[in-house]
């Protein structure tokens, strides 16, 4: 008898019931130090005041309009997004999805306003994630997601991860765009070196195509840059982010040029829910936290502070893990033993990380975490691992 609850996922036999900065408290009392923060979601923290608070004013006063009216809490985010980034304008959304969906019909319609109409293919590559949608598993393109769910929404080119000839070869007269993520996430913390990046740019100007960021995962603060792509340099024409930027709350955004964006005009894109009261209020209070120049320092510090004790972890342990990977709070261990038994042992002994492709674990802690919860974490982590050399 199929549950209550529909069963497409592969859950833990855990129920937390509160949360507390870096911790999670379960159903029996168990505190767990959180390093997965909700897939890199709660960037604050679990119970962030500034961000209850936010959230608890707003919600005393308006919850939802929809978009036939003026919203000013997400006209306020908006103007800070600008400011903070390369875009000229911001479309929100709820999730990473609902970005991806805008992202590639933003790319699609700018082609077709030009006089282009067969420039649609958008080229990606594997070990990508862009969500579950039919564009999402599209352009991600492998058998895992995309298996049983035909016919797929065609025009996407899907390359291998570095291999730069191929990509200069798929370019052709369709093509409307490259998608990619600074640093995989789902595909095992690959980040993309920072020359690669600026010879994306390069091709995208070279051929007159645009270049679309997802920066769901590895956005809003996580590297130790407000975006990640910052770190090479270069900007995007359009770039997807959510997760971070609502601290919990589900949100989302497309962020794009004047020119990248000139295609959607009224009625071309739209959502009931995108850029609500709520949801902006508390973007709003991340942001203000998040954009500061002395949060992102303090989260680069720790950030090698964590790479650190993880060589050492790494060196403690050398059949169970490999190496470290990853920039800022983004990191991975890429292990020897399984990874998904790397996870279980972190459970046992209280301590959370994320399974990734490529035999990966994710670490992907709030960004306040403290130097003290990182000893405290990294204490917990060696313990799991002596556990798997024991077994």
């Amino acid at each position: 008898m199929i549950p209550s609850v529909l069963p497409t996922y592969s859950r833990a036999p855990l129920s937390f019931v509160k949360g507390e900065g870096s911790w999670l408290i379960e159903e029996d009392g168990r505190r767990f130090l959180d390093l997965g923060a909700g897939i890199a979601v709660n960037a604050l923290g679990h119970a962030n005041p500034a961000l209850v608070s936010a959230l608890t004013e707003q919600a005393g006063k308006l919850w939802h309009t929809s978009n036939l009216y003026q919203i000013p809490q997400q006209q306020a985010l908006a103007d800070k997004l600008v400011a903070l980034s390369f875009a000229d304008t911001v479309f929100f959304t709820n999730s990473g999805t609902e970005s991806c969906e805008l992202a590639v019909k933003m790319a699609r319609k700018y082609f077709y306003e030009k006089g282009q109409p067969d420039r649609v293919e958008i080229i990606t590559f594997s070990g990508s994630f862009h969500g579950r949608s039919s564009a999402g598993i599209a352009a991600a393109g492998s058998e895992k997601m995309t298996k049983g769910f035909g016919p797929l929404l065609p025009g996407f080119v899907h390359l291998d991860f570095g291999d730069h000839d191929a990509l200069t070869a798929a370019i052709t007269d369709t093509t409307a765009a490259i998608l990619i993520e600074p640093v995989q996430g789902e595909g095992g913390i690959r980040p993309v070196p920072d020359q690669c990046l600026k010879g994306l740019r390069d091709l995208c100007d070279e051929h007159g195509i645009l270049l679309i960021m997802d920066e769901v995962q590895c956005g809003v603060g996580r590297t130790g840059k407000l975006f990640a792509h910052e770190w090479s340099g270069i900007t995007p024409d359009i770039m997807m982010v959510a997760k971070g930027i609502g601290g919990g709350f589900p949100l989302g955004a497309v962020l794009a040029t004047e020119d990248a964006a000139s295609g959607m005009t009224a009625g071309t894109h739209g959502s009931t829910y995108g850029g609500n009261p709520l949801g902006c209020a508390v973007g709003n209070a991340v942001i203000d936290i998040i954009g500061e120049p002395a949060f992102l320092a303090e989260v680069n510090r720790k950030g090698g502070l964590v790479r650190q004790k993880l060589e050492g972890l790494v060196a403690s342990h050398p059949d169970v893990f490999e190496s470290v990977r990853g920039s800022g709070l983004m990191l991975g261990l890429k292990c020897k033993a399984t990874n998904s038994d790397v996870v279980a042992a972190g459970y046992k002994h209280e301590v959370i990380t994320v399974p990734a492709a490529d035999n990966v674990i994710r670490l992907l802690p709030p960004l306040t975490i403290t130097d003290e919860e990182i000893t405290e974490a990294v204490r917990r982590l060696d313990k799991a691992a002596g556990s798997l050399e024991t077994a």
